[in-house]
């Protein structure tokens, strides 16, 4: 079969592209305030160039791992709930 069939690797490497181009996207990405498990109040933070905001709705940082981005978007929605 050719590319993208059964058992090849073009998906994961589809997916990875994704992740490394939304990883440039988001360079730079705030982490908003928010309060931790213990209900203590955070101020919100900006990260450095080519790193963006990560964690849980409960704890943020900044880091390169696209898979760890928690979106301003979806911090919005850690607020709301």
């Amino acid at each position: 079969m050719g590319p993208g069939g059964p058992g090849s690797g073009w998906p994961l490497a589809g997916s990875l592209l994704v992740a490394v181009a939304a990883s440039m996207v988001a360079g730079g990405e705030d982490c908003l305030w928010y309060v931790d498990r213990n209900g203590s109040w955070h101020p919100g933070f900006d990260c450095e160039f080519f790193t963006f905001c990560c964690g849980t709705c409960h704890q943020r940082y900044c880091c390169r791992d696209p898979l760890r981005l928690l979106t301003e978007r979806q911090q919005r929605h850690c607020l709301a709930f």
